[in-house]
Protein backbone atom coordinates (compact mmCIF):
# COMPACT_ATOMS: atom_id res chain seq x y z
CA UNK A 1 0.00 0.00 0.00
CA UNK A 2 2.81 2.25 0.76
CA UNK A 3 4.37 2.05 -2.88
CA UNK A 4 0.65 2.82 -4.33
CA UNK A 5 0.65 6.30 -2.27
CA UNK A 6 4.05 6.85 -3.40
CA UNK A 7 2.90 6.46 -7.10
CA UNK A 8 0.20 8.81 -6.78
CA UNK A 9 2.62 11.21 -4.82
CA UNK A 10 4.94 10.46 -8.42
CA UNK A 11 2.01 11.14 -10.31
CA UNK A 12 1.09 14.26 -8.81
CA UNK A 13 4.68 15.54 -8.80
CA UNK A 14 4.94 15.02 -12.48
CA UNK A 15 1.43 16.51 -13.00
CA UNK A 16 2.90 19.45 -11.11
CA UNK A 17 5.91 19.86 -13.08
CA UNK A 18 4.49 19.99 -16.27
CA UNK A 19 2.04 22.85 -14.88
CA UNK A 20 5.10 24.61 -14.19
CA UNK A 21 6.92 23.81 -17.42
CA UNK A 22 3.85 25.09 -19.28
CA UNK A 23 3.25 27.92 -16.88
CA UNK A 24 7.40 28.89 -18.09
CA UNK A 25 6.71 28.80 -21.29
CA UNK A 26 3.64 31.32 -21.33
CA UNK A 27 5.73 33.83 -19.52
CA UNK A 28 6.58 35.84 -22.19
CA UNK A 29 3.43 35.32 -24.02
CA UNK A 30 -0.32 37.01 -23.98
CA UNK A 31 -2.22 34.35 -21.91
CA UNK A 32 -5.00 35.03 -22.97
CA UNK A 33 -4.24 34.61 -26.81
CA UNK A 34 -3.22 31.11 -25.68
CA UNK A 35 -6.19 30.66 -23.90
CA UNK A 36 -8.55 31.46 -27.17
CA UNK A 37 -6.05 29.60 -29.07
CA UNK A 38 -6.92 26.40 -26.80
CA UNK A 39 -10.85 27.31 -26.71
CA UNK A 40 -10.57 27.04 -30.58
CA UNK A 41 -8.89 24.37 -30.97
CA UNK A 42 -11.28 22.47 -28.27
CA UNK A 43 -14.28 23.89 -29.72
CA UNK A 44 -15.44 25.06 -26.81
CA UNK A 45 -18.31 28.11 -26.86
CA UNK A 46 -16.47 31.58 -25.65
CA UNK A 47 -19.96 32.75 -24.88
CA UNK A 48 -20.31 30.57 -21.91
CA UNK A 49 -20.14 31.66 -18.76
CA UNK A 50 -17.31 29.74 -16.74
CA UNK A 51 -15.26 30.28 -20.36
CA UNK A 52 -15.40 34.15 -20.70
CA UNK A 53 -14.55 34.29 -16.95
CA UNK A 54 -11.66 32.42 -17.11
CA UNK A 55 -10.62 34.52 -20.44
CA UNK A 56 -11.31 37.51 -18.16
CA UNK A 57 -9.03 36.41 -15.46
CA UNK A 58 -6.41 35.18 -18.05
CA UNK A 59 -6.28 38.52 -19.40
CA UNK A 60 -4.90 40.11 -16.16
CA UNK A 61 -2.95 37.89 -14.94
CA UNK A 62 1.04 39.26 -14.66
CA UNK A 63 4.08 38.24 -15.51
CA UNK A 64 5.37 37.83 -12.34
CA UNK A 65 2.22 36.39 -11.16
CA UNK A 66 2.58 33.49 -13.71
CA UNK A 67 6.58 33.09 -12.47
CA UNK A 68 5.11 33.07 -9.16
CA UNK A 69 2.00 30.08 -10.08
CA UNK A 70 5.85 28.72 -11.79
CA UNK A 71 7.48 28.52 -9.12
CA UNK A 72 4.76 27.25 -6.19
CA UNK A 73 4.36 24.55 -8.85
CA UNK A 74 8.03 23.70 -8.82
CA UNK A 75 7.85 23.54 -4.68
CA UNK A 76 4.98 21.65 -3.94
CA UNK A 77 6.41 18.96 -7.17
CA UNK A 78 9.29 18.52 -4.85
CA UNK A 79 7.43 17.59 -1.63
CA UNK A 80 5.22 15.51 -3.50
CA UNK A 81 8.60 13.61 -4.70
CA UNK A 82 10.34 13.54 -1.48
CA UNK A 83 7.12 12.20 -0.29
CA UNK A 84 7.18 9.60 -2.60
CA UNK A 85 10.56 8.75 -2.96
CA UNK A 86 10.16 8.39 1.47
CA UNK A 87 7.39 6.12 0.91
CA UNK A 88 8.86 3.94 -2.03
CA UNK A 89 11.78 3.48 0.31
CA UNK A 90 9.39 2.57 3.35
CA UNK A 91 11.07 5.17 5.48
CA UNK A 92 10.03 6.56 8.29
CA UNK A 93 10.13 9.58 7.60
CA UNK A 94 8.48 9.36 4.22
CA UNK A 95 5.48 8.38 6.20
CA UNK A 96 5.31 11.72 9.01
CA UNK A 97 6.17 13.68 6.08
CA UNK A 98 3.28 12.26 3.77
CA UNK A 99 0.75 12.58 7.28
CA UNK A 100 1.99 15.97 8.49
CA UNK A 101 1.51 17.51 4.36
CA UNK A 102 -1.28 15.64 3.58
CA UNK A 103 -3.15 16.19 6.71
CA UNK A 104 -2.19 20.11 6.76
CA UNK A 105 -3.86 20.53 3.76
CA UNK A 106 -7.07 18.99 4.98
CA UNK A 107 -8.59 22.43 6.20
CA UNK A 108 -7.98 23.98 2.46
CA UNK A 109 -9.62 21.13 1.31
CA UNK A 110 -12.88 21.55 3.35
CA UNK A 111 -12.84 25.43 2.42
CA UNK A 112 -12.57 25.00 -0.93
CA UNK A 113 -15.78 22.43 -0.60
CA UNK A 114 -17.43 25.32 1.65
CA UNK A 115 -17.13 27.37 -1.63
CA UNK A 116 -18.07 25.42 -4.43
CA UNK A 117 -18.21 22.07 -3.96
CA UNK A 118 -18.07 19.35 -6.52
CA UNK A 119 -17.64 15.62 -6.73
CA UNK A 120 -14.01 15.62 -7.46
CA UNK A 121 -12.88 17.69 -4.96
CA UNK A 122 -14.69 15.41 -2.51
CA UNK A 123 -12.84 12.63 -4.27
CA UNK A 124 -9.72 14.35 -3.51
CA UNK A 125 -10.63 15.28 0.18
CA UNK A 126 -11.58 11.33 1.05
CA UNK A 127 -8.80 10.13 -0.72
CA UNK A 128 -6.54 12.14 1.46
CA UNK A 129 -8.28 11.55 4.53
CA UNK A 130 -7.82 8.03 3.80
CA UNK A 131 -3.63 8.13 3.51
CA UNK A 132 -3.70 9.81 6.63
CA UNK A 133 -5.84 7.41 8.36
CA UNK A 134 -3.96 4.31 6.52
CA UNK A 135 -0.53 6.15 7.55
CA UNK A 136 -1.22 6.86 11.12
CA UNK A 137 -2.88 2.88 11.16
CA UNK A 138 0.18 1.77 9.72
CA UNK A 139 3.00 3.38 11.83
CA UNK A 140 0.90 2.78 14.93
CA UNK A 141 1.07 -0.97 14.22
CA UNK A 142 4.56 -1.20 13.11
CA UNK A 143 5.67 0.65 16.40
CA UNK A 144 3.14 -1.79 18.61
CA UNK A 145 4.66 -4.93 16.17
CA UNK A 146 8.63 -3.47 17.43
CA UNK A 147 7.64 -2.68 20.92
CA UNK A 148 6.50 -6.64 21.32
CA UNK A 149 9.98 -8.04 19.97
Amino acid sequence: MLRLIAILKFLKAALLIALGIGLFKLLHKDIGDVLEHWLEALRLDPGRHFVSLALAKAAHVSPAQVKKLGLGSFLYAGLFLTEGTGLWLRKRWGEWLTVIITSSLVPVELYEIYRHASYTKLVVLAVNVAIVIYLIYHMRTADSRLRRT
